[in-house]
């Protein structure tokens, strides 16, 4: 759906600026962005290996680990019914810890592997029902919404990816967008928690 919502508006932009008698502007704008759009990705490869390097030192030097302890007492409160032994807790923190950490593209891979081990702990579940995998389409679980509403809010501490977008664009004070981001993501997040935890409570009352 997204390919032809982006075709849609690529199309239509070109079209009305043929359409408008604008053709050598939007050509000489193309070629532009074109530039941009490689200085751009050239920026944050540089972003991006900087901080996976950082994220990197973190885990060997163990910060990771003990980050990963200081979010358990939280993983236990959005996921209860989740055995605190399971694999699937450290990629949930992991994914946390990204995001936290403003890491998006380190905190999909993680984020990936919550979801298909959710899957299987989902499909067991079904099986002690005896219920037949096989005849039943399988739907997200409550612990997959909350993971992913959970992740799309996404509690921010240093948003690195906006920081280089707007020192990039030459922003004056590219860090100035911290507090801010802190406290709108920190309501998102908390949004998000209260909306998961009367969702799972109305699911339970209904059985």
């Amino acid at each position: 759906m997204l390919n032809y919502i982006w075709a849609f508006m690529i199309l239509g932009g070109l079209s009305y600026g043929v359409a408008c008698g604008q053709a050598k502007a939007l050509s000489d704008s193309i070629i532009d962005s074109s530039g941009e759009a490689v200085s751009l990705a050239i920026t944050m490869l540089g972003v991006m290996a900087m901080w996976c390097g950082i994220m990197e030192v973190a885990r060997q030097s163990g910060l990771m680990d003990k980050m990963t302890k200081l979010l358990s007492p939280m993983v236990r409160f959005l996921f209860p019914e989740i055995d605190e032994k399971h694999v699937v807790n450290e990629y949930i923190t992991a994914n946390m810890v990204a995001n936290i950490l403003g890491l998006g593209w380190a905190a999909t891979p993680m984020g990936l592997k919550a979801i298909k081990e959710m899957a299987k702990i989902e499909r067991a579940r079904l099986a002690e029902k005896k219920v037949d995998i096989s005849k039943v389409k399988l739907r997200a679980s409550n612990e997959m919404c909350t993971f992913l509403v959970i992740n799309i809010s996404s509690l921010q501490l240093i948003p690195v990816n906006v920081i280089a977008y707007r020192s990039q664009y030459g922003s004056v004070n590219p860090v100035g967008i911290v507090v801010p981001g802190l406290i709108a993501t920190g309501v998102s997040t908390l949004a998000a928690v209260v909306f998961c935890k009367i969702a799972s409570r109305k699911k339970a009352e209904k059985g």
